[in-house]
């Protein structure tokens, strides 16, 4: 296929309404809407960005030839615009994206379960501070907070002191959700944010104390962010990818839905299957297993098809002269 690739999805509304009294050091998420946004003939927002397939690692036996899908902002997108295709930063300097099976919640769907409410009782005693990354003064007493957490959940070094510097010094890094004790301001834990406006916002990395007294701190934190975001009318809190039974926490909010490969899907009984199909030995991929197809899309390919976020943008191809035709002469 030539030319550029239009992502196709359903507009989505902000709204929500959070519970969280947040001490918060920073007004409302920076808004930025310029985007290469336009209406198709049904109703969907399309985008474009640039697409770059890397070929990985063949396997003729099921004749399949399996490539990494990278995505490249056009002038005029902003991150939100590819977060919404499906594609998650490759680094800190929200240059380049990579598709994958990523989480995130529909703030507009989102109210406090019992279970939420039970979480957040727990935390009780802690100030929620959303701070800018400009007034976060990442001292020497923190970083080594950061880095010992590192070492212990990641493994020794996975994420070195460098690689911790610059997450602290980049795009990605716009905002820090600050928690610490009400009585004491002893920090208990920091969750590094990427925020933009009324779009999204992206729960990066949580740094928090693993001995603190309030039992499921990490599930605190991220708690307390899908309440404060929906109170702020932000329309989706991206939470990572899910690969493994350990990273199905991250549907336990209403309103979560997750990126198949080709578009976002509510059907956690679908992602569950794609979580349970990558800890066993597969041959092949997974739209040709009928098994998957009769679950899930009983429809076939037709189905598949039309639900799928993507589309080669052809007259755009013309017009700049990238076609087949134009590749052979």
């Amino acid at each position: 296929m030539f030319g550029r690739a239009a992502f196709t999805g359903a507009p989505a509304s902000g709204g929500g309404s959070g519970r969280l009294k947040a001490s918060e050091t920073a007004s409302n998420c920076p808004i930025v809407e310029k985007r290469r946004w336009w209406q198709d003939g049904h109703g969907r927002l399309r985008s474009q960005m640039k697409l770059l397939f890397s070929e990985h690692s063949p396997d003729y036996a099921t004749y399949s030839f399996p490539y990494a899908v990278w995505a490249v902002p056009e002038r005029d997108e902003t991150p939100a615009d590819i977060f919404n295709a499906g594609f998650l930063p490759s680094g800190h300097s929200l240059e380049r994206f990579y598709l994958g099976r990523q989480i995130r919640v529909a703030l507009e769907r989102f109210e406090l379960s019992s279970e939420n409410r039970r979480i957040l009782r727990k935390g009780a005693g802690l100030n929620v501070d959303l701070v800018p990354r400009a007034k976060f003064v990442y001292t020497p007493e923190r970083r080594q907070f950061f880095k010992s957490y590192a070492d212990a959940t990641f493994g020794a070094d996975v994420m070195t002191l460098d690689r911790l510097d610059s997450l602290f010094d980049s795009p990605v890094c716009s905002h820090l959700l600050v928690f610490s004790d009400t009585q004491t301001g002893a920090e208990a834990g920091v969750a590094v944010l990427y925020l933009e406006g009324p779009a999204l916002a992206y729960y990066y990395y949580a740094f928090y104390d693993r001995g603190h007294p309030v039992r499921s701190l990490g599930m605190f934190m991220m708690t307390s962010a899908a309440e404060l975001f929906a109170g702020r009318g932000c329309r989706h809190l991206y939470l990572g990818t899910c690969y493994s039974d350990s990273a199905l926490y991250k549907t336990q909010f209403a309103g979560a839905e997750f990126f198949n490969g080709f578009h976002w899907s509510q059907n956690l009984a679908e992602l569950k299957y794609l979580v349970q199909r990558g800890q066993k030995p597969v041959r092949g991929h997974v739209l040709e297993t009928e098994e998957y197809r009769a679950a899930f899309f009983p429809g076939g390919l037709a189905e598949m098809a039309a639900a799928s976020a993507f589309r080669v943008d052809r007259e755009k191809a013309k017009s700049t002269g990238q076609t087949p035709e134009s590749r052979e002469h």
